[in-house]
């Protein structure tokens, strides 16, 4: 009696130690298994880095800088894919040639600073100021017209205010004269550099047009190439195309700017630094962003969705892994007048 006894007691003394023990024992298996699957992510995580640096031509300076950088992407890959998963988006993002920078470093980059916003303006005319808005193409995309050129890409020179501006310039003069010519962004980068215009240190579209008309012209691109960098002006380049004036539509109107755009591409300066402007893949961009005009691209379409979701079609010189092929949709007719990240705030055009 007292044996049965005394080896219940000791069953019923081991039951919470074996418990224990087997509570322990699956604690330290699942952190064993989750160790293993985060180093298992970590490893399929660094695989997708060594290719991603293959992709996009990217050399480190060495095992400390790599790590730092893999840290970085690896961050924007949660983001993007947390970003992508969220449902109910009008648009999606993608790890782009932008991964392994943080969105500060993005925002810092020449890449995306490159537009000044204008401290005096001066006054221009309108000249699309009584065109009924009745009276405009429900659609308008001015590739389908022949009046955009392929998609460029500025690098690492912050002369986005150059690609804008000579956007909009091959789209008038293909529209006044029939011929669509690559024209040169390389000659507004080394030689208009007198007044706020400052090569890949920045500048301003306007600018860039009061260059144009004082320089009789622009020439082509492939007589005065793009090198992404400054350089010495070479004067006495043969002019290709010209311009007679600009005008700037009225600020934060979006019913004028759509004026303008069933006219003409027209320069649009945006605030380029959020980081689904970073990682833009497709669709309509909506949502807030912020104001503060740092990047000038070029508007040269408008549409809706099937889904009824307005848009503006705009040209980006990021090159074409960037956005959809180079372009991007951005959300058109919102309740802020400034516009989707603030793209009618300053937007202009060149007259011929």
């Amino acid at each position: 009696m007292h044996n049965s006894s005394s080896r219940n007691k000791l069953a019923t003394m081991a039951t919470p130690k074996a418990l224990l023990l087997t509570i322990l024992g699956c604690a330290f298996f699942c952190s064993a298994v989750l160790a293993a699957r985060d180093l298992s992510d970590d490893s399929a995580m660094a695989a997708r880095h060594e290719q991603w640096m293959i992709q996009y031509g990217r050399v480190y300076k060495g095992a400390n800088e790599k790590a730092r950088r893999f840290k970085v992407f690896k961050a924007n890959v949660k983001f993007i894919d947390s970003f992508n998963s969220a449902g109910n988006r009008k648009f999606w993002l993608e790890v782009n040639q932008f991964a392994d920078l943080t969105n500060d470093e993005f925002r810092a980059t020449k890449t995306n600073k490159g537009f000044k916003p204008s401290q005096v303006k001066v006054p221009t005319g309108f000249r699309y100021e009584n065109i009924s808005i009745d009276a405009l193409p429900a659609t308008v995309d001015w590739r389908t017209k022949g009046a955009v050129t392929p998609i460029k890409d500025q690098g690492q020179c912050g002369c986005c205010w150059a690609f804008s501006a000579v956007a909009a310039t091959e789209g008038i003069v293909k529209i006044s004269t029939g011929k669509l010519v690559s024209l040169s962004e390389q000659e507004l980068v080394d030689c208009d550099v007198h007044g706020e215009d400052q090569g890949c240190e920045g500048g301003l579209m306007d600018d860039a047009f009061k260059f144009i008309i004082r320089n009789g012209g622009l020439t082509t691109e492939s007589s005065y190439p793009y090198a992404a960098a400054d350089g010495k002006c070479k004067s006495g380049s043969n002019s290709a195309a010209t311009i007679k004036g600009y005008e700037d539509v009225p600020t934060n109107n979006e019913a004028a700017l759509m004026k303008a755009v069933a006219n003409q591409p027209v320069s649009v300066a945006v605030d380029g630094g959020d980081m689904t402007f970073q990682f833009y893949s497709g669709g309509v961009m909506t949502g807030s962003c912020g104001t503060d005009l740092d990047h000038g691209i070029a508007a040269i379409g408008y549409g809706t969705t099937s889904d009824g979701t307005k848009y503006w079609l705009m040209k980006n010189s990021w090159g074409t892994t960037w956005g959809e092929n180079g372009y991007l949709r951005m959300e058109k007719d919102i309740s802020d007048k400034k516009g989707m990240c603030g793209l009618a705030m300053e937007p202009s055009y060149p007259t011929e």
